[in-house]
Formats: structure tokens, sequence, C-alpha cells
């Protein structure tokens, strides 16, 4: 059963930095690929970054490319986020997912299938 806790959420002002970190358990970890998506008050999940189970390769959303790095610790079944240079728009709940459809980066990141199951998710939250 797929699980999954996140964490390093806060209030942080405009240009500042967060670290997310999500533990996943209940799945082959390294066979999957990982993401991290969020979700802003009256909106749908929004994908931010997902990286492979195979290579390491990643995707960015565009309005993140450049601020934020997503990596996956497969020792420690972790993906973090490190976000930098934080806009007010980047508030939400940060939430990580995992899939072993088949599908691309993209189209995880993108949202092309639906997910039955969320995790608490961390708030992240930056205003001055």
């Amino acid at each position: 059963q797929l699980r999954f806790v996140e964490s390093g959420g806060g209030l942080v002002q405009p240009g500042g930095s967060l670290t997310l970190s999500c533990t996943a358990s209940g799945f082959a970890f390294d066979a999957w690929h990982i993401g991290w998506f969020r979700q802003a008050p009256g909106q749908d999940h929004e994908g931010v970054s997902c990286i492979s189970s195979s290579d390491g390769s990643t995707y960015y959303a565009d309005s993140v490319t450049g601020r934020f790095t997503i990596s996956r610790d497969s020792a420690k079944n972790t993906v973090t986020l490190q976000m930098n240079s934080l806009k007010p728009e980047d508030t939400g709940i940060y939430y990580c997912q995992a899939t072993s459809l088949g599908e691309s980066l993209e189209e995880m990141c993108t949202l092309q299938s639906p997910y039955d199951y969320w995790g608490e998710g961390t708030q992240v939250t930056v205003s001055s």
C-alpha cells in the first residue's frame, strides 16, 4: 500500500528557500517515477517536478525551472525538493506521488492519469 510522508514546509518570505522531503513506502521505490505536486487553495493538483526511476532524468514545470531541484535517495526511499527564489505563487500544499504505469515524466507531471491516494502533504506559504 502506497504511503507518503511529506515534511519541510513552512512560512518563508519571497526570495527565500525551503527544502521539502518525502519518505515513501509500500512499493518498489527504485522502479517507480516519483514526483512533487502542489495544490493552491481552490485549485486542482499541479505537477511541479518529477524524477525518473531509471536514469535520474528530471522534468520541471515551466513555472519552477531554474529555481527548484528534485533528487531521490534510493537507500532511504526519500525524494527531496530544493526550492529557491520562492514566489508568492508557489504557495500551496505540496505532495509527493509515484507511478509505475510506464508513463513518461512529462505525462506523470502533467497528471495524464488520476491518482486515488494523496498523502497529507506539507504546507508552503510564501508571503512577506
